[in-house]
């Protein structure tokens, strides 16, 4: 038991200290260039280790308990313990209790640590993304800056402070929307890049505004404003988005950061809500769309159409008008067609929300259960394979997970699409994994192979043999 918590403690902080470097960049994009301190990395590092939890804990138990187990059989220790009467299931015991207790503190630890990294490390990744907004003005594509779109073609300059090929959209604080255009051939930003203004110097460029005029015959010409310069300079506040206090908690209704109570509690208020809505529509389209309902009210609109115009009122339309109806005609349907697909997709996405809340549940139950059944899949491989270290036990170890891994992923993405009840797609993956441990542990209690190739492949080739002939048919 020593030599298996000794082993597991050593693969786990190995785990854990290469999927910290995986989260750190995979997030590099967000961190970079923001003139961070220690602080505050080691903030993110420490919200971000029990965020990868999940991923590390089981793959630990799996690859110690291959490794532990592998080594033993490897030194014919499990020779030894059987010639002296203790068999394996009686070696497994102490570890048994472990692994089992491991498995409970697991779902405490998924129920309340979990949920805070990744409140914390959500908001704290958040807050730096918006520390420095001179930093955020991209290459190629609008970066939304104050109350300004921008975007720039090339960036040059030991701060990445000249700018080249500016296109800005601002914002009309009497009309929503951008109705002012500035395009320059080059751009310099020359405040620091910590202040709560920046000033960015434009040169050669021209300054398009739209005109709104009153008259609306006017107003279908779009008319707009034209005029050229040679140095123009915009200061822009972004005091809003330059904080400095980077523990400001603005997401708190994230799934993964909920416990089994705040999710339930979510579930009950989003599916009252979904069921609200759904009947609400329901209703509105029956009235609107209902095959009695609409022939009713088709009738009655023709019968005033006919007293007034006449039967066959389409023929006394002009040309123009018979085209601009069947026009109309047909927009009004893209338009209710249209609706449609939105109020569907509303739904949809509704639906998928509750989906996720349901799963997280599941999930928090799935990470203790996984955890013992992977080490009953480890601990009799181990003993089967009869090889310990770092060399085919990590290979095995690592198929293995990424199997169990790959299939939870996809199951409750197919879960959240509604492909099968979430329960379904969260447990997945364990439910697969299961019969192999019943089946692992079987062989290697019972001194058999992972697979009897040997018998299995002669008793295929006795069936083409021929057989002899018996002396009674003998002539």
């Amino acid at each position: 038991m020593t030599s298996f918590i000794k082993t597991f403690l050593s693969v786990f902080i190995v785990i854990m200290f290469i999927l910290i470097l995986q989260a750190i960049w995979l997030y590099i994009k967000d961190l970079a260039g923001k003139d961070l301190d220690m602080i505050t990395i080691a903030k993110f590092m420490m919200y971000t280790i029990p965020v990868i939890v999940p991923l590390a804990l089981p793959l630990s138990i799996l690859l110690a308990s291959i490794m532990v187990f592998g080594n033993m059989a490897e030194n014919y220790e499990f020779a030894a313990m059987k010639s002296n009467g203790i068999s394996l299931q009686r070696a497994m015991r102490s570890l048994i209790i472990v692994v089992g207790v491991l498995g409970i503190t697991s779902f405490f630890f998924a129920n309340t640590v979990i949920p805070w990294g990744h409140f914390k490390q959500g908001n704290l990744r958040r807050n730096i993304v918006n520390k420095k907004p001179a930093m955020a003005i991209g290459v190629g594509t609008f970066n939304q800056i104050g109350d300004i779109n921008i975007k720039v073609d090339k960036k040059s300059g030991d701060r990445g402070q000249y700018l080249h090929d500016v296109l800005i959209h601002k914002k009309n604080r009497k009309r929503s929307g951008n109705y002012t255009v500035i395009k320059s051939e080059k751009g310099e930003l020359k405040s620091s890049l910590k202040s709560n203004i920046i000033q960015l110097v434009l040169s050669n460029g021209n300054y398009y505004d739209d005109l709104f005029p009153e008259n609306a015959q006017k107003r279908r010409s779009s008319p707009f404003v034209r005029s050229s310069f040679e140095t123009y300079t915009l200061n822009i506040d972004v005091s809003a988005l330059n904080k400095d206090n980077l523990d400001e908690a603005s997401v708190t209704d994230n799934h993964r950061m909920l416990k089994i109570h705040e999710l339930q509690t979510s579930i009950d208020s989003f599916t009252t809500k979904f069921n609200n809505n759904l009947s609400t529509y329901h209703e509105q389209q029956h009235k609107r769309w209902a095959p009695e309902l609409f022939k009713t009210r088709i009738g009655k609109e023709t019968e005033i159409i006919e007293k007034e115009i006449g039967s066959d009122f389409i023929s006394e339309l002009s040309i123009y008008d018979q085209r601009r109806t069947i026009e109309n005609t047909i927009n009004k349907l893209k338009q209710q067609r249209s609706a449609l697909k939105n109020r569907v997709f509303q739904l949809n996405e509704e639906h998928k929300r509750i989906a996720k809340h349901e799963i997280e549940i599941q999930k928090k139950f799935v990470l203790g259960v996984a955890c013992i059944i992977l080490f009953f899949i480890g601990a009799p491989l181990g003993a089967i394979i009869r090889k310990g270290g770092m060399g085919l036990p990590l290979v095995i170890a690592t198929l293995f997970f990424l199997t169990f891994h790959f299939i939870n992923i996809f199951a409750e993405k197919a879960g959240v699409e509604g492909a099968f009840p979430t329960w379904v797609g969260a447990w997945m993956g364990t439910l697969i994994i299961f019969p192999i441990g019943i089946f692992l542990t079987y062989r290697a209690t019972t001194d058999q192979g992972f697979f009897d190739l040997g018998g299995s492949i002669e008793s295929l080739f006795s069936r083409f043999k021929k057989k002899p002939k018996s002396p009674s048919a003998a002539p």
